[in-house]
């Protein structure tokens, strides 16, 4: 049982990790374009803020629901970076825990 939840977990791990970059190259390109170094009218520039919105849109959308905006800043890829890492810290015990 061990010696496939452990490589399971592991494998959770790194798409959390993953997911985690995307949060953040996703709010790094919504700045330079708010600033307008890149604009979206470059395919390959809106292909990926395209993508990108349709894989976290959906979870940044819920914590949105209870956390407001303040002041125009978004805080909800923050909240969510915050769940994530809380999420990996469990998954990091587990995976300690079914070693030991």
């Amino acid at each position: 049982m061990n010696t496939v939840l452990i490589p399971l977990l592991q494998v959770i791990n790194i798409a959390l990790d993953l997911y985690v970059w995307a949060i953040i190259i996703s709010v790094v390109l919504s700045w330079l374009v708010a600033f307008n170094i890149i604009n979206t009218y470059n395919q390959f520039v809106r292909m990926v803020m395209s993508s990108l919105g349709q894989l976290i849109e959906p979870a940044l959308r819920r914590i949105r629901q209870f956390l407001p905006i303040f002041g125009g800043l978004d805080l909800s890829p923050i909240a969510l970076i915050l769940a994530i890492m809380f999420a990996q810290m469990v998954i990091q015990r587990l995976i300690i825990s079914l070693v030991m």
